[in-house]
């Protein structure tokens, strides 16, 4: 599986996703919507988008190495932020998603809703391409 990361030259070059992400694979995944849950199905840190942050890329995570997949195989995330500010969480949701996908920038979708569960601040799905 390959996937061709592209900033076109007449589009702003984004810090925290591509633009475009060209994938050659022949297995596509597609991960539910991860939510701020432990093993349990219990929320993890109510109030705090730091702790549900950490705690819903590391359920992304997991989900893709269920599937067979690593996160430098995803090509698209799309991230639900409740009562979303670009000033106040974007910073917060960055240092999460680093420490799962590092370097990697797949193509990605920023939304403020105004609700998810009640207690929910965050939610992330994905989309990922492998071989075979």
């Amino acid at each position: 599986m390959t996937l061709e990361c592209i900033n076109p030259p007449d589009l702003p070059t984004p810090t925290t996703y591509t633009q475009v992400v060209v994938a050659k694979g022949t297995k596509l995944i597609f991960v539910a919507g991860q939510e701020p849950e432990d093993i349990d199905g219990k929320l993890v840190g109510p109030g705090d988008l730091a702790v549900q942050a950490r705690q819903v890329f590391a359920n992304l995570g997991r989900a893709l190495a269920a599937a067979g997949a690593s996160p430098e195989q995803v090509a698209k995330i799309t991230i639900y932020v409740v009562g979303y500010e670009r000033d106040r969480h974007l910073a917060i949701i960055e240092e999460a998603r680093v420490v799962l996908f590092g370097d990697h920038k797949p193509a990605d979708v920023l939304l403020g809703v105004t609700a998810l569960s009640p207690g929910y601040l965050i939610e992330v799905d994905a989309f990922a391409v492998v071989d075979g």
